[in-house]
């Protein structure tokens, strides 16, 4: 059993506890609050950092969800701090909420450094939200719980079940071809986002949340539970119960996130065909708990994990099939044989003991281990000439036919050059053509913009063709799909082999092979390189300035360099 902190133990106690001038400062400001001794002395004091915004759809009910929390914290004889933090919104921000996930990473940790709390529940969903907040908190290293908030329900057109993004990058090919009506795609654009919560596809925000949950951050169950069941509001109660309890029992998980657990979360990623993204954001994740993971884990992993989840983009159902089908203890029960499952969770269980009664209610969605819908995860990392420090690729959601593939590249500089040619009838794109997209990377974007799903030329369209295979620095969004390779690193924007492809040069994909190859010669690729020139820097001020100066490369996680574990404590805030 674990030994219990004493009162005088807590955090809080040196904000509130001494018997001097700072302390009284602290005491009556509480009291200005409305606060008195009751809800201080001898409690664990807890933050909720609340993303909410009116801008952002996929947290829309953290209100509630925040309330839900507090009422668990009091009833477990703790004391609520809601705290708002930076709001990500996906769907407005721009150039991409990827340009402000370590804003918000900073934030969140130096919120919990310099107030008078004990422990924190973070209130996260969309995409860069929930890395962000982990990133955060585990650099603070307080006792800390996510609280994911949950998909939203399904999308529907018609007789047609829709998902977000998937769909919608789906119809708008089909709009573009001449196949349905600028009336049905505004029927569609009314039906696809139908309640509060983050994407219903297994797009960035429910593969993080899946990983989070593997990860051992939230309580068992809760990444899959709709937005708008009653069962996330318990969900989130019984968090606010459990994390006064970890306080009490200084559980942190700075103690039990270890390399077993990150492993663990890549063995969730690939079972259920998780998004690309999540390869950047569980190595900047890990590397803010001093664990260093190397592209070709992502590989090993992904070769012996089976993809079990059936679900869009690189399948069928939804989130809401996907929580009613057994969530994801059902689906982590199938792979316990590669999972370590002594490693510990929130709750104070190892992962093990959380799974042990989980069953499948639905096969068709969650297959079982002896049907898989592949026998190995559904993303592969390349490497090659082109992309020295890797790219990454989600075969499961190409065509077959373009796993090994050769063509003549056709280069876009930029994204607003791909914007103004796509449809020039003197670009020479073809159905064998490899389009290139640079200068979309960290630093060319900047922020590494989801522009990966290139989009195709609306006279492939309307012959009927709907993938291509693409290339480039970007990020794709989790919800996308097609023959998309994707964080080639180094980026162009740092002069990297990317940055030498002109049209017409050759490149060969051979996923079976892991290869990724610019049929250039060694002597040609070092003339381009001599004659090879940076942009121009545009910004040099703000948060901008900071970001182009700190950000690392996809392969390192594009965090900030400053924010790397370093083995050190950040030292405690000085109160006197």
């Amino acid at each position: 059993m674990p030994t219990r902190l004493a009162p005088e133990e807590l955090r809080s106690h040196r904000w509130f506890g001494p018997n001097d001038l700072r302390s009284f400062g602290h005491r009556s400001r509480a009291r200005q609050l409305g606060l008195g001794p009751e809800d201080w002395q001898g409690k664990p004091v807890i933050a909720i950092l609340n993303t909410w915004s009116d801008i952002n759809p996929c947290h829309l009910h953290f209100k509630v969800l925040a309330e839900n929390v507090k009422k668990g914290v009091l009833q477990a004889g703790g004391m609520p701090l809601e705290i708002p933090v930076m709001s990500l919104s996906e769907n407005f921000m721009k150039p991409t909420t990827m340009l402000y996930r370590n804003f918000l990473a900073m934030e969140a940790e130096e919120m919990l450094r310099c107030h008078p709390v004990d422990g924190a529940v973070l209130l996260g969903a969309c995409d860069k939200t929930t890395p962000a907040l982990i990133m955060g908190a585990v650099s603070a290293g307080l006792p800390f719980i996510f609280v994911p908030g949950g998909p939203m329900l399904r999308g529907q057109w018609r007789d047609q079940t829709l998902g977000s993004g998937t769909d919608a990058w789906k119809y708008w090919a089909e709009l573009r071809a001449g196949n349905i009506t600028q009336e049905d795609w505004c029927d569609i654009e009314d039906g696809i986002a139908r309640s509060h919560g983050h994407c219903m596809t297994m797009g960035t925000a429910s593969t993080m949340t899946a990983i989070t949950e593997t990860l051992g951050l939230t309580l068992p169950g809760a990444s899959s539970i709709p937005a708008s069941d009653a069962r996330h509001w318990r969900m989130a109660a019984s968090s606010g119960r459990q994390i006064v309890e970890n306080v009490w029992n200084n559980l942190n998980p700075s103690q039990f996130l270890n390399k077993a657990a990150f492993e663990n979360a890549i063995v969730a990623d690939m079972a259920v065909g998780g998004s690309t993204n999540a390869i950047v954001h569980l190595i900047a994740m890990a590397g803010r708990a001093g664990i260093k993971l190397p592209l070709e884990d992502f590989d090993t992993i992904s070769r012996k994990t089976p993809r079990l989840a059936d679900l869009r983009p690189a399948g069928r159902f939804l989130m809401e099939d996907f929580y009613f089908a057994g969530g994801l203890p059902a689906l982590l029960k199938q792979v316990e044989d590669i999972l370590a499952g002594d490693c510990m969770t929130v709750n104070g269980h190892t992962l093990s003991e959380n799974i042990a009664d989980a069953k499948i209610w639905n096969t068709e969605v969650i297959r079982t281990r002896d049907n898989p819908l592949s026998t190995e995860g559904g993303t592969a990392v390349l490497r090659g000439n082109i992309c020295p420090n890797g790219a990454v690729v989600k075969h499961s959601a190409m065509e077959q036919k373009y796993w090994t593939h050769r063509g003549p590249a056709v280069v876009f500089k930029d994204y607003e050059d791909l914007a103004a040619r796509l449809d020039d009838p003197n670009v020479p794109i073809t159905g064998d053509s490899v389009m290139v997209l640079q200068s979309a990377g960290p630093l060319g974007a900047p922020g590494m913009p989801e522009w990966g799903m290139l989009p195709l030329p609306k006279r492939l369209l309307e012959a009927g063709v709907r993938d291509l295979l693409r290339l480039s620095d970007a990020r794709m969004s989790g919800t996308s799909y097609g023959a998309c390779v994707l964080h080639i690193a180094p980026e162009s924007a740092v002069g990297g082999p990317f940055a030498l492809v002109q049209d017409g040069d050759i490149i060969a994909l051979d996923v079976p092979n892991r290869t990724l190859t610019l049929e250039v010669s060694n002597e040609e690729l070092a003339k381009r390189k001599a004659a090879w020139k940076p942009a121009a820097r545009k910004v040099d001020r703000g948060y901008l300035h900071l970001f182009l100066n700190e950000v690392t490369q996809a392969d390192e996680g594009c965090d900030f360099r400053f924010l790397h574990y370093t083995g050190t404590p950040t030292p405690e805030p000085r109160i006197h």
